[in-house]
């Protein structure tokens, strides 16, 4: 990849968004051959100049050569007759990641490469919780090689490049900064998906399931969804590779339950159990023969999980997505009473439906 001061001699968005809307599947297929294109240009370009840019890509160019022979245009048909698309990148072997949503009700789904090549795909497993899905493709082209994740949080002002298929139009790249971490989204089934990474690359529907990349090509997150002008949403690395691997072996992931609903501590609640600063969950509601049942009460403040301090809502939603697993025994301090609590907590498995105290972000 460019060094730091090449990036920023090219920096500049590549593509402007067409809808603010969630990045599903989509209906409208584009020419095969379509890559969107977007340039500005000002003044005349000395022949110094023109040959340099010839010599050295920009490094948005770069990435997209190094990264698109591995991201795929997913096109399904699903149960009721009806067709929709999104996009989807090879994760190892012959098995590709995309979106729950994308094909979470596929009565057939074919994939198409950046080549050209068509092969079909038979769906392995999806996770609706964390809107992540697995295919496996039947005789996936040689040069379509495994993305690999980043290893840790992107740092927010990384820039980030958005690859895939945008009302069809394949092949498509656009790029943006990442402007925000910890994000919580919304999940196809009511829960909230935690850790998500928010940019402002413009996507579109069928760009659902593609890859976020970094400038080395590094998968930053799954896109999920776009929320507005500059404003998009990917599925964290880290949860991706926490979930996908199950998906892969086992066709399912259990989630980290506790069965509880939780509440922002605010000033005025911190000031009544003794805080010095507004920080922690307060418990609203605990379920019925839930994991917490027993253990937690309406009015704890948990400020600890497993030794970790406990901050907000984001954080607790956090741990129990990708430190935590259903069977685990933490410990859980809490505040009751004007007094500190370390409690003993084992944790179940999510059900495939929230309850309605659970559909808020509030709960976990």
């Amino acid at each position: 990849m460019s060094q730091r001061t090449t990036r920023r001699r090219y920096l500049g968005a590549l593509g402007a968004t067409l809808a603010a809307s969630l990045a599903g599947c989509s209906g409208v297929l584009g020419d095969e051959n379509t890559t969107n294109r977007s340039s500005t240009t000002t003044g005349t370009p000395s022949g110094n100049a023109t040959n340099a840019s010839r010599s050295s890509p920009s490094p948005y160019t770069q990435v997209y050569r190094d990264t698109i022979g591995s991201v795929v245009l997913i096109s399904v048909t699903s149960r009721s007759g009806r067709g929709g698309q999104g996009s989807g990148f090879v994760f190892r072997g012959d098995h590709v990641v995309t979106n729950a949503h994308v094909v979470s009700d596929a009565s057939d789904v074919q994939v198409r490469f950046s080549k050209g090549q068509w092969r079909s795909a038979s769906v392995v497993g999806t996770d609706p919780s964390s809107d992540l899905a697995v295919v496996e493709v039947r005789n996936k082209p040689q040069y379509a090689e495994p993305l690999s994740l980043v290893r840790s949080e992107p740092a927010i002002g990384t820039e980030a490049v958005a690859i895939g298929n945008p009302y069809g139009f394949e092949g498509s790249v656009t790029s943006g900064l990442v402007s925000g971490v910890d994000r919580s989204i919304p999940a196809p089934n009511g829960y909230r998906i935690p850790d998500a990474i928010q940019t402002g690359a413009p996507v579109n529907p069928g760009n659902s399931g593609g890859p976020l990349v970094d400038l080395d090509g590094r998968v930053i997150g799954v896109i999920s969804s776009g929320g507005g002008e500059n404003l998009a949403f990917a599925i964290s690395a880290a949860l991706v590779e926490r979930v996908v691997p199950s998906l892969i072996g086992n066709g399912e992931y259990e989630h980290a339950y506790m069965g509880v609903g939780l509440q922002t501590v605010t000033p005025n609640l911190a000031d009544r159990v003794g805080l010095d600063r507004p920080r922690g969950v307060a418990v609203t509601q605990v379920s019925q023969d839930g994991p917490s049942d027993g253990t937690l009460r309406q009015g704890d403040v948990i400020v600890g999980l497993g030794g970790e301090k406990i901050a907000g809502r984001q954080q607790l939603s956090s741990y129990l997505a990708l430190q935590a697993s259903p069977g685990d025994t933490i410990d859980v301090t809490v505040l009751r009473n004007g007094e500190r609590r370390t409690l003993s907590l084992t944790l179940g498995s999510r059900p495939e439906q929230p309850g309605a105290f659970e559909r808020t972000p509030e709960s976990g």
